[in-house]
């Protein structure tokens, strides 16, 4: 039997032999590529070095996982044990085999970039995803009315997007938030977007979903409250456009493309005070930042929100122009095309994506 820390290892062995073996067939079908682009953790790239070794590498680096000071260890309430904390480490095994045989990285955000190792992060350069700031736009008076709910006549309206509802993404937090909020705002609607399932972290252990768990534990007034589960890209842009209020919190983990998004279409963002969200949104200005644990200064800051609209007009705008200044896929899919050009060609090292911008580089602790 396959110990218990190295099964994401073996996983990832098994993945990469599987693209090794169509990449074979490829070239014995007289295919040999200008550049190789892939996603590094899950193991696809593990050997396409040994198919085309003479064909420039460029990852994609998400994520690099630590036991301290980061992600797992966030929630005092949930100590790891040194089995986790093994394990943990090992899942750095694919993606440290990754940095070692590609050409060249990428990062999505500055701080992803920071969780890897110091002498490994001047491979790679940082550029983000870019979000479609002409799709995702503000619609200024929009009301909402969805398939199998109608929320046109509602002058409030706090909105919670992600993709699971667990806690890397402070959805516990967010519903004792909302405690608060329907006591102070009788008029104020909830809309919860996502599915009933865990997408980062542990499951609860009899099975029991994180929604059915905390709306045993904090009573809310149903009627206000609504779940409308995962929504097309139609839907879901309806739902931030009408939004007055957008709850964005996560542990210091990945950046949530709808973070972005909800920027782009002027939301005001309400977002933790951890390191991913701290790298976008400055308080105040674009957005504000609520302690991840702290329920009630969320439903503050709502009330903050909702009680002086005019103030934060301008917020919004600026939380629009942040997304088209520094996350537009205008400008973000050109930078990736002229990296990926560079690597084919071998311009080593690439000069997209390896300008600090602004202070935001150098504001990251070195990990160790």
């Amino acid at each position: 039997q396959t110990h218990q820390y190295v099964r994401p290892l073996e996983s990832a062995v098994i993945y990469g032999q599987a693209v090794f073996r169509m990449a074979e067939q490829l070239k014995a079908d007289g295919f040999v590529p200008d550049v190789i682009c892939g996603h590094s953790g899950w193991g696809p790239t593990l050997f396409v070095k040994e198919a085309f070794p003479n064909t420039p590498l460029l990852c994609y680096f998400e994520w690099f996982y630590h036991s301290i000071g980061s992600d797992a260890d966030f929630d005092p309430a949930e100590p790891l044990t040194v089995d986790d904390m093994a394990r943990i480490r090992i899942k750095n095994a694919p993606i440290l085999i990754d940095l070692y045989s590609c050409d060249w990285g990428l990062s999505p955000t500055y701080w992803q970039r920071s969780q890897f190792p110091p002498e490994l992060q001047q491979k790679l350069s940082v550029l983000h995803d870019g979000v479609d700031t002409d799709y995702f736009k503000p619609d200024p008076g929009a009301k909402l009315v969805l398939p199998n709910l109608d929320l046109s006549g509602v002058d409030e309206i706090v909105t919670y997007v992600s993709r699971g509802m667990e806690p890397y993404r402070g959805f516990p937090e967010f519903i004792e938030s909302i405690a608060y909020v329907q006591e102070r705002r009788p008029n104020c609607h909830v809309v919860v977007v996502g599915s009933e399932r865990v997408c980062y972290g542990r499951s609860l252990p009899n099975g029991e979903s994180y929604k059915d768990y905390m709306l045993k534990k904090v009573p809310l007034d149903l009627s206000r409250v609504h779940f409308v589960g995962p929504l097309p890209y139609g839907l879901y842009l309806k739902v931030i456009q009408a939004s007055d209020v957008h709850v964005y919190l996560t542990r210091p983990f990945v950046l949530s493309w709808s973070m972005i998004e909800s920027l782009s279409t002027g939301c005001l963002v309400i977002g933790s005070d951890t390191g991913p969200v701290r790298e976008v949104i400055r308080d105040g200005e674009n957005g504000l930042l609520v302690d991840y644990f702290s329920p009630k200064q969320v439903a503050d800051r709502i009330d903050e929100v909702l009680d002086h609209p005019t103030r934060m007009a301008e917020v919004r705008v600026r939380a629009r122009q942040t997304a088209l200044e520094r996350y537009s896929l205008a400008k973000m899919l050109p930078q990736h095309l002229q990296l990926i050009n560079q690597v084919a060609n071998r311009s080593m090292p690439p000069t997209v994506g390896m300008e600090p911008e602004r202070e935001l580089a150098a504001s990251f602790a070195v990990r160790i």
